[in-house]
């Protein structure tokens, strides 16, 4: 199978860009978790907080995402074109974000706001931890509509070849050539996991059924932060086995590490460590 999506969802006239499906997902990803969120903030699982106050949570931690994304992204994978140019922070138009500075992001948003609410800060991490996996499943599909952050080569018969991963002269032909090259098995070798539908599949759909079933009775303050920590970093872990590293990048260590496995074995502990620590909190319905 070849790929071949047009990133645009929507052209507009008066802007060459477009709307992208990638803009759209995070659209929808911020839909989801204020819908949720209400939901919950109406069941008591947050005492003394308003549905408008709530507003203002997902506001702050809308701009923790982005913001935290776009600087985890630069300090965590693209530093040295940082170092040379930087005003490359700014570049969005090129692409990049992390999840794990837009977790950043998203801690420094919650601690603000849970100290004028004058809340535990781990109480609204525990309230706010089942609403993240729906928005990192539609992140990964908006990556797979975009044709980016494929995964390594394979030969399953689901594998996929993305024209932006094909060496020259493939890379410069149309999808209509490349499906008869394919055909012709000129392409083979060149097909790749679709990572990013694995990504939706384990950091989405699978996450948010745990921790949604995991939260649905009281626990201990820290507990279902520690559960999101932890199950997002081993599905991280796992899915890096499947997914291409970054060019610029490579391997870290060992021929198989990569900077996302690497980023994601502190965060491991840190759910660990959550959990444990749980055992003698009080236990919250969030």
């Amino acid at each position: 199978m070849v790929y071949d999506i047009d990133p645009i969802a929507i052209p507009l006239p008066v802007w060459p860009h477009g709307i992208h499906w990638y803009g759209l997902m995070y659209l929808l990803a911020f839909g989801v978790a204020w819908w949720l969120g209400r939901r919950r903030i109406r069941a008591g699982r947050l005492p003394g907080v308003s549905e408008d106050a709530f507003g203002d949570l997902m506001f702050y931690g809308m701009l923790g995402v982005i913001l935290g994304g776009r600087i985890g992204y630069v300090l965590f994978y693209a530093f040295d074109a940082f170092l040379d140019n930087p005003l490359s922070l700014f570049y969005i138009k090129d692409g990049g974000m992390s999840f794990h500075g837009g977790l950043i992001g998203v801690m420094v948003a919650v601690a603000w706001w849970s100290r004028a609410q004058r809340l535990h800060m781990f109480d609204t991490l525990d309230f706010v931890a089942p609403l993240v996996p729906a928005g990192l499943g539609f992140g990964r599909i908006g990556n797979f509509i975009g044709g980016e952050l494929w995964g390594r080569t394979s030969e399953v018969p689901w594998a996929i070849v993305f024209p932006a991963s094909l060496p020259a002269p493939y890379a410069s032909m149309d999808a209509e050539a490349l499906r008869q090259l394919a055909a012709q098995g000129a392409l083979d070798g060149l097909a790749r996991h679709p990572s990013q539908l694995y990504q939706a599949a384990l950091e989405g759909l699978a996450l948010f059924a745990i921790l949604w079933w995991f939260s649905a009775r009281p626990r201990g303050r820290y507990a279902v932060s520690g559960m999101f920590a932890l199950c997002y970093a081993l599905f991280r872990i796992i899915i890096e086995f499947f997914r291409e590293p970054d060019a610029h990048i490579g391997f870290i260590a060992w021929g198989w590490l990569t900077m996302g496995q690497l980023l994601s074995i502190p965060l491991a502990l840190v759910g660990i460590g959550l959990l444990w620590a749980s055992r003698r909190q009080p236990r919250l319905g969030a």
